[in-house]
Order: C-alpha cells, then structure tokens, then sequence
C-alpha cells in the first residue's frame, strides 16, 4: 500500500487534517475519552499499574492516497468502485473534525455518518464515526465503525488497537487480548518506538489481567529493548519473570538496574524477594541492607527497612524484626504500613502498650483503613479498653468493605458487648462475624453469648462449630456445659470423658463430667468424678461431695 491510516501517541487527543491539505495538522484537542485502567495484584512482588491507553485519536489523511489503502479490501462480493475523496467530501471531514474536536460529539456524529453514506469504502469517515460513538459511550456502535475500519484497511494497527479498547471498556479481556496482539503484529516495524511502546503497554495491560505471565514477559522485553535506557521497564521485566516463575532469570536484569541507580528500591525489593523464594533469607536481609544504605531519602529507607521486617517476622517476631519496625518508622514518619508492622510486633510479644501507640499512629496516618482501626480495636480490647474497642470496631465497619475485615472488627465489636454484659447486641454482631469468616474464637464467644441468654441449643451449634474449627480443651468443656444446661446428659458425658482421658489434671471437666453422671443416675461414678476434681482443687466438686453426704 502507498498509503496506510495515521496514527497518534498516548495523548489521547485529535490531529485533524485541514480540507485541499495533503499532510497539514492543526493542534492537538483532548477529546475527555476516560482511560481504562487495571493494576496487577500480588503479595509478592507488587506489580506496577499498568494503563491501557485511551482509544488513538488522530484523524487520517485527507489525500486522494486514500484511494490506494482500499486495495486492500479482502475479496468477497463485488463492490461498487473506489471513488477518490472530492474537495467537497474533504471539506465535509474537515468539518466534521472540527466539530469532534469541539466537543459536539452528536453533530459530529451525524455528520460523520452522512460521509459514510456518500463513501462508504473510504474507511476516513469510519473511524471519525467511532470515534464521535466512543465519546459518547456507544461502545456498540463504536465497536461496529472500527470493525468497518479494520476490513478496509487490513494492514494497518489502528482498526485492532481500537476493538481491543471497547473489548476491554466491556469486560472482554480475551478479545481484548486477542486485538491488542493483532494490533502490535500489524504496527511492528512500521511505527515509531513511542508508538510502539502505547501498542505493547495496551498489550502488556491485557495480559497481567489475564495472568499470562510467559506473555507479559516477551511483551516487556520487546519494550525493555527498544528503550534500553528506560529502568521502570527493566524492572517490570523483572517482576514478570518472577511471576512466571523465572525468578532466578530476572536476577540479572535487576543487579544491572541497582549497578546504573543503586539506590533503586523496586529492585532492591524484588532481588530480595527471589532470594527469600530460594530459602536464602540471609542473603535477601543483607541485600536490602546494602540498598538501605544507598537510599538517598527517609521514604526510600522506610519502605527496605519495613521489607526487612517483613521478611524477618515471617520467620518470627523477633527482637531484629522488631528493630527493623523501629527503624523503618524513623526513616520515614510518614509510612503507615510500618507502623502497622511495628504494632503487630508489638502485639506479639506481648507489649500492648507499645502497640496501642504504634496502631493509633498508623491511623492516624491513614485514618480512613478499616483493617488499621480493626486492629486497633483488638489492642484496645486486650488492654480492657471496652467503650474504645468498641468504637474503633464500628469505625473499622463501616470504612472496610472487606469480608475478613468487618468479621474481624464484629468480633471485636460483639466481645466488648458480651464483657459490658449486652448479650442481645454482643449475640447479633458475633452471628454476623462468623457468617463473613468464620472462626473458632468468634463461633467461641457466640456460644458463651448464647449460654448467657439461655438460648442452650444456640450454644451448643456455636460451641461445637468452635470446636470443630480449632479442638482444644476450654472449648470442650464449655461445650459440656452446654449440653448439660441443655439436658443432653450423655452427649455431655462423652466430651468431658475425652477430655479427662486427654488430661487427666483438668479439674473443671471432671466436675461437669461429675454433674453428667449424676443426671444419668450413675452416682457411685459420679462420686469418683467429684473426688478427682476437689482433689485437682476445684471448690465447686467439694461442695457437690457434701450436698451428697448431707442427701436424706
């Protein structure tokens, strides 16, 4: 072909040929087409955002070349003759271009669609046409346009590239993906790089959505080798082999971005990381020392020294953890993240002060994160803290729409209201965490909330979820309490029997185990539990011995 459609940059906004010009342009507009937008998520390492590009905005040629890119038409039915663009049909794409350009995207529309009936083959009208129905979120009618541009200009990116913007503004990743490659095989060799480069960050867009990682790997490298000098890229490269499970291959890439910016924190972090992948944890901790100590500013600082911590707490709260806590929140008192760290630590090794006052900081720096205040709401609970704990755990529900989040905060919530003896409300807060995320501490409190209304049956399903959920001793034996309050005599006979087999020291499940046989009528061995419990120390079995002995 002799001629092929223009194409644009990432601006977003509109060349318009002027009418009788062959290559004139007239400035630049943004036409307010949203962009699309998607980040990838991982724990680690964290990816960058990537952004897919607006749909290309710029006008084609208003030249009588036009005629040649209909060659390219595929075969099928006969079709009407090519007829050259007249200086009046330029003249109405001049128009119509204008009034695209100003906004007024109904009339250019209509005008744009009086075009197309005069030339139907000419694929110029078309793709002013889609643009006027994008812009006004016609992505239907849009989609049609550009379908009609890519068949009359097979060879040319434009057609794809746009079909792959309305693929993935409607949720069509696959097709979406599917025109983006198209799109780039079509442009390669023909564009310039900054083209290119809005191409392959289309493409690259699509397949971190779709988690096509070997993918997203070629399509980073074509673009890390273009632009050679461009360090970002590098380390997205980076990110993408590890996510393919190429972390070792990426150690190259990313020792080459530390040698040219030794302070680079994205790689420091992500060097770390494969370490910490090949159970090499300390070499990842002296990595990140050697960043730290070429980090040019406190932010930087902050975030390799909250890694460390990170890393080091994965293994254990330790005392360094804790030091690298401490040390991220003095490089920068701005990093929220690292005085969440710092109260988790705390927490763990039992300093609750020390955690209420790293948490409140944290939400202080970020005061609208529901899982920050949800935490704070647990330190403040520890410490007795009821009417604080409980305001902080409502707080954290109504600003987190996370499940576990809000379980958490409910929980929180609904123990602070069993402790201030509100069973009614500690009941309905308990039954509404468990159904976010259940729990066997939640399903545990449920169940003694539960027992205080003497609503037993209640109890006994929540103790026995706890149970089922995380066995252990206290549970079952508030489980047996329950049945016996319930009159379920041998149920509860059979938990407390295993766990006095379990641990024969356990002095309140042999006197509930006391109570059951008795309730049986089996006194002789009912007697044997209350003497081994009284023996353990439990005042309550002596007092069951002498209402015994003192029985007419």
């Amino acid at each position: 072909m002799s001629h092929k459609l223009p194409i644009l940059l990432l601006s977003a906004a509109l060349t318009f040929a002027a009418s009788g010009q062959t290559l004139a342009q007239t400035a630049a507009e943004e036409i307010g087409v949203t962009q699309i937008s998607t980040t990838l998520q991982q724990t680690q390492p964290t990816a960058p955002q990537i952004k897919i590009p607006a749909v290309i905005t710029q006008a084609v040629q208003a030249t009588n070349a036009a005629a040649d890119a209909l060659n390219a038409v595929p075969s099928g039915p006969a079709l009407p003759p090519v007829v050259p663009p007249t200086p009046v049909y330029l003249a109405g794409l001049s128009t119509a271009q204008q009034s695209l350009q100003a906004g007024n995207y109904r009339q250019a529309q209509k005008q744009y669609e009086a075009l197309v009936a005069q030339n139907y083959q000419n694929p110029q009208a078309h793709f002013g046409l889609g643009l006027s129905l994008f812009a006004q979120s016609d992505l239907n009618g849009a989609k049609f346009e550009f379908s009609q541009l890519a068949a009359l200009d097979p060879s040319g990116f434009e057609g794809p590239y746009n079909l792959g913007v309305i693929a993935s503004r409607q949720g069509q990743s696959a097709e979406a993906l599917t025109q983006f490659g198209k799109a780039a095989g079509l442009a390669r060799g023909k564009v310039t790089v900054a083209v290119m480069r809005q191409v392959l960050e289309a493409l690259a867009g699509e397949q971190t959505r779709k988690q096509d990682y070997t993918g997203l790997v070629a399509t980073l490298s074509e673009m890390s080798r273009a632009e050679p000098t461009d360090l970002t890229l590098q380390v997205r490269e980076a990110q993408a082999l590890v996510l393919s499970g190429q972390g070792t291959v990426a150690l190259p890439v990313l020792y080459a971005v530390r040698q040219t910016d030794p302070g680079n924190v994205d790689a420091a972090l992500l060097t770390a990381d494969i370490y910490i992948d090949q159970k090499l944890q300390s070499r990842a901790i002296r990595e990140l020392d050697l960043a730290t100590a070429a980090a040019t500013d406190g932010s930087a600082k902050g975030r390799l020294l909250l890694h460390k911590a990170e890393l080091l707490a994965a293994v254990s709260p330790s005392k360094d953890a804790l030091q690298a806590a401490v040390a991220a929140t003095q490089a920068d008192s701005r990093n929220a993240a690292a005085f969440a760290k710092l109260g988790e630590l705390r927490f763990a090794r039992t300093d609750r002060s020390g955690a209420l006052s790293a948490w409140q900081a944290a939400v202080k720096l970020e005061p609208k994160n529901g899982l920050y205040r949800a935490n704070l709401a647990v330190v403040r609970l520890s410490l007795g803290q009821l009417s604080e704990a409980a305001q902080d755990a409502r707080s954290a529900s109504n600003l987190s729409s996370d499940n576990a989040t809000v379980a958490r905060a409910q929980f929180v919530l609904g123990v602070a209201s069993y402790r201030q003896k509100a069973y009614a409300q500690a009941r309905s807060v308990l039954a509404s965490s468990v159904l976010k995320a259940p729990s066997a501490e939640a399903y545990l409190w449920l169940g003694l909330t539960s027992y205080a209304l003497k609503d037993y049956a209640g109890a006994v399903d929540a103790l026995t979820q706890s149970n089922t959920l995380q066995p252990n001793a206290a549970t079952r034996v508030n489980l047996g309490s329950a049945l016996l309050a319930a009159a379920r005599y041998s149920e509860a006979e059979t938990v407390l029997r295993a766990v006095v087999v379990a641990d024969a020291s356990n002095a309140a499940a042999w006197y509930q185990l006391g109570l059951a046989r008795r309730a049986l009528g089996r006194e002789a061995e009912a007697q044997t539990s209350f003497r081994t419990a009284a023996n353990l120390g439990d005042a309550r079995a002596r007092s069951a011995l002498k209402v015994k002995a003192g029985a007419p």
